[in-house]
């Protein structure tokens, strides 16, 4: 099951973490290699974990967790490295992203985010966006929420009240969550002071939804 609460940004603010990918290296014979990846897509790990934080933080934390049950049930995450559709220094932008193209039928697109370098790419599906900051664009013009589309913030999905038009591109910017759990069913807390006191790790990891 997952909560749709996300872990307090003050507290992850400073994590740990990124993407992990899965490649399958098979060395032959005559010195060279096959490699093959069994993941689409990657799965990003971070570290909950607090240093010398106040009381009250060690506290919150300990409450998440437990209303968590640990490792049962997922939550979201602010990846503070990449929680935009845009480069980390701008403001999103309902240009940012193309997450489709009309086709006179459809009306539901699902926000996704490229990651591009040279002549490759890779198209991450977007399934948490945050409410309140998914802007949009339909052939070159901005749409408004509530009138000209809806968004559903637990799966990412854009749907639009009128399908576009056969060619247009439908565009979007947004800020993000990542989907994740704990990947652990212990903490282990170190009072230092009397206000004081760490949680050394509390490793999280992504879940397919």
């Amino acid at each position: 099951m997952f909560h749709e609460i996300r872990f307090p940004a003050n507290l992850s603010f400073g994590s740990v973490g990124g993407p992990e990918r899965r490649t399958e290296i098979v060395a032959l014979s005559n010195g060279h290699e096959e490699r093959n990846s069994p993941w689409a897509h990657s799965r990003r790990h971070y570290d909950a974990g607090l240093g010398l934080r106040s009381l009250d933080d060690i506290a919150a934390l300990i409450a998440f967790f437990e209303a968590r049950g640990g490792q049962m049930h997922g939550f979201r995450w602010k990846d503070w490295a990449d929680y935009k559709s845009c480069l980390p220094g701008r403001e999103p932008a309902w240009r940012d992203q193309v997450i489709g193209t009309g086709d006179g039928r459809e009306t539901r697109f699902q926000l996704v985010k490229r990651y591009s370098s040279g002549p490759s790419s890779y198209v991450r599906p977007v399934v948490k966006p945050v409410r309140g900051t998914v802007r949009l664009g339909v052939g070159g013009d901005e749409m408004r929420e509530g009138v000209d589309y809806e968004v559903d913030t637990t799966t990412g999905i854009v749907t639009l009240t009128h399908a576009p038009g056969d060619g247009a591109e439908i565009t979007a910017g947004f800020e993000f969550d990542v989907p994740v759990r704990f990947d652990t069913d212990r903490i282990a807390v170190s009072v230092a002071t009397f206000r004081a006191g760490e949680v050394p790790q509390v490793p999280v990891i992504e879940v397919r939804l």
